[in-house]
């Protein structure tokens, strides 16, 4: 990745250095068992995921909550300790996002203890996550599926660009970046390919991009860049509506898949043709990478989001309605009348 260093970015840099206590706990828990301290943190995400899913099949039971309420805690921690990587890679927008994950899990805990009544939102929401987090991480842990997914995007973005006359461009050979630092060719990694045993370095599967003529486009690809994240969660919050017939979920599926794909292709096209025809360009020190990627882009991602949203609620009203019931105001609310 082509990535000016702004000086903000080298203050959570050196955060990250001054390891934080939970971080510091994992990674003593991690060294005690004797396996890295990625690998515990998959396993208290696949336990908070797995907590979460039940809770969602123990729906109007009163143990829902209680399963719940742990995976809430866990899920938000599994989140939570992948702000350290988005503060390497210096991308303000997520380290809050993943930062506010572990308080948000708690608050999520004590309302779900503190509302053992049949509670079809809050219901509605264990399900959204867990249909949004479990696929994902299936993808993830898959070498074969994550590579494909990584080529795919690049190959978009190539196409679109080349649609657009915007350059000529190609699609380099598969890289695997290592935990300790350097990366290999796919062809030379001696990983598992049907599930991922080993932890991975910043970039994990990745690919170039080129010129025509060779030289080197300064942006590769990686799982993060292909939208998986935002279209995940709109099938999550779709299929965990179970009182909506599926005829009008896949339509909903049909129309919010393929348009978050397109749209992502455009983004990943834009911020390529950017950073190549402006190499030079910056503001407050930031470089054109980082701010169409990091603020630009992101800013545009929120916002289609948002509009996808309101799209949806024509179709499936139901959406609409479990959103706005756990809008902080309707927490306070039941939480008043509790």
């Amino acid at each position: 990745m082509n990535r000016r260093r702004h000086p903000i970015y080298e203050l959570m840099a050196r955060v990250v250095i001054m390891q934080e206590p939970i971080s510091a706990a994992i990674a003593a828990i991690a060294e005690l068992v004797d396996i890295s301290s990625e690998s515990v943190r998959l396993i208290i995400g696949i336990c908070g995921m797995i907590l979460l899913a039940v809770s969602f099949r123990e729906a109007g039971k009163p143990r829902g909550s209680q399963i719940a309420a742990p995976g809430w805690v866990l899920l938000g921690l599994f989140v939570y300790l992948q702000s350290s990587y988005y503060i390497k890679i210096g991308d303000p927008v997520l380290v809050l996002m993943t930062a506010a994950a572990l308080p948000g899990g708690i608050i999520l805990a004590v309302w779900e203890l503190r509302n053992q009544t049949e509670n079809h939102s809050l219901i509605w929401f264990r399900g959204m996550v867990a249909w949004s987090v479990i696929p994902y991480h299936i993808v993830y842990l898959i070498p074969y599926l994550n590579i494909a997914f990584v080529l795919f995007t690049a190959h978009s973005a190539e196409w679109m660009l080349e649609f657009a006359g915007l350059g000529s461009y190609s699609v380099g050979e598969m890289f695997v970046s290592l935990e300790g630092g350097g990366e290999v060719p796919l062809a030379d990694w001696e990983g598992n390919m049907w599930l991922l045993t080993q932890p991975l370095g910043e970039s994990g599967f990745f690919v170039p991009m080129y010129h025509s003529d060779g030289e080197v486009a300064n942006i590769s690809f990686i799982l993060s860049c292909s939208g998986l994240q935002s279209m995940i969660i709109f099938v999550g919050a779709i299929c965990a509506l179970r009182s909506v017939p599926w005829n009008r979920r896949l339509r909903g599926l049909i129309i919010a898949v393929p348009t978050i794909h397109v749209l992502n292709t455009f983004r990943n096209a834009g911020i390529v043709w950017l950073t190549d025809a402006y190499p030079n360009w910056t503001i407050s020190g930031i470089g054109m990478f980082d701010f169409a990627h990091s603020y630009a882009a992101k800013a545009a991602s929120l916002f289609a989001m948002f509009l996808m949203a309101i799209a949806l609620f024509d179709l499936l009203p139901e959406l609409h309605k479990h959103i706005v019931k756990l809008l902080p105001i309707n927490l306070e609310k039941e939480s008043e009348s509790a």
